[in-house]
């Protein structure tokens, strides 16, 4: 294997400690699909120490790195991130730490990649953020939803908020606007949850009495002509919970387009509603270093105040 002169060897510290070397190389080679990743470490591209190693070998510190230069076919290039969306993005970070950021993530991004969509928030994060030399989610919200999301900047940050997610040491809360009139005293939806695919590769989840335990908390904040504004927390965290446990108590959100209904679908249309009512309001979770609570919240963007504000309107003209 001929040695060029854009093969980069890089020396593995303390932050990338146990740390997949397929992982590693997504966040290094940016643009690079996780394919591409895979190929070029099975084919003996990339070394670790001169030796071939499997996509989940885990680095240790000492570790030299070869990586091999890459030739990106168009098909297979993460796109480049528009002006438009680096300044979105470089405007969202709502509170940065030496080891974390919480972004406002908008609606309508993926937060990565894959199955035809060429670039995701991490990826783009990844190119506009070019002074950090790693940025993993934490958590993943929905394409649609808006909202606080968690990100480490160093790996064993990640691992401690890792593990205060599967310990629930971290809160989340929701605002959702749901059909109909959500009752007070409802504040609990307990139904276990199951995924299937729904054709097209489409990933969906049921109410299924086999499926996995699944808590969601509801309060109602605001009765309105229609709809009610309620906080959902999630005292799980399956996939779409609480799209899911909010329409089988009969209160779909407005904006769904995977379990929504058709009366849930009008009340959207005359709110001009354009997108999912559900918004990631408030975020909790322990400082990696320090264990204090750091508390971030993110306000309601101009197009969901203004869907309030025109429900406000019908209530007081009915």
């Amino acid at each position: 294997m001929a040695e060029g002169r854009d093969i980069q060897w890089v020396d593995i510290g303390e932050a990338h400690a146990g740390q997949r070397i397929d992982n590693f190389l997504h966040t290094r080679l940016k643009g690079a699909p996780r394919a591409l990743i895979y190929r070029i470490v099975r084919k003996g591209e990339v070394r670790v120490n001169k030796k071939r190693v499997k996509a989940d070998y885990r680095l240790v510190p000492g570790d030299q790195v070869r990586i091999p230069p890459l030739r990106l076919a168009p098909e297979e290039a993460v796109r480049e991130v528009s002006d438009n969306l680096r300044n979105l993005l470089a405007g969202s970070v709502l509170i940065e730490g030496p080891q974390w950021l919480v972004i406002n993530k908008p609606s309508g991004l993926p937060v990565h990649g894959g199955s035809g969509v060429k670039i995701g928030l991490i990826e783009a994060l990844r190119q506009v953020r070019e002074d950090l030399d790693f940025l993993e989610l934490v958590h993943r919200l929905d394409r649609d939803t808006s909202g606080c999301l968690l990100l480490a900047k160093t790996r064993p940050a990640l691992l401690a908020l890792n593990t205060a997610l599967k310990q629930h040491k971290m809160e989340k809360r929701y605002l959702a606007l749901v059909a109909g009139r959500w009752p007070a005293r409802r504040d609990f939806v307990s139904a276990r949850l199951d995924r299937y695919d729904a054709g097209n590769g489409e990933r969906r989840v049921r109410v299924d009495p086999a499926g996995k335990v699944a808590r969601t908390r509801f309060a109602v904040q605001e009765t309105l002509a229609g709809v009610t504004l309620v906080e959902a927390e999630p005292v799980t965290g399956r996939t779409h919970q609480i799209r899911v446990h909010a329409a089988h108590a009969g209160h779909p959100l407005l904006g769904d387009d995977k379990y929504g209904t058709a009366a849930a679908r009008r009340l959207a249309a005359e709110l001009k509603l354009p997108r999912l009512f559900l918004h990631a309001a408030s975020l909790t979770f322990p400082e990696p270093s320090s264990g204090r609570p750091v508390r971030v919240r993110a306000p309601l963007g101009d197009e969901l105040e203004g869907v309030l504000e025109r429900a406000r309107g019908r209530g007081m003209s009915s």
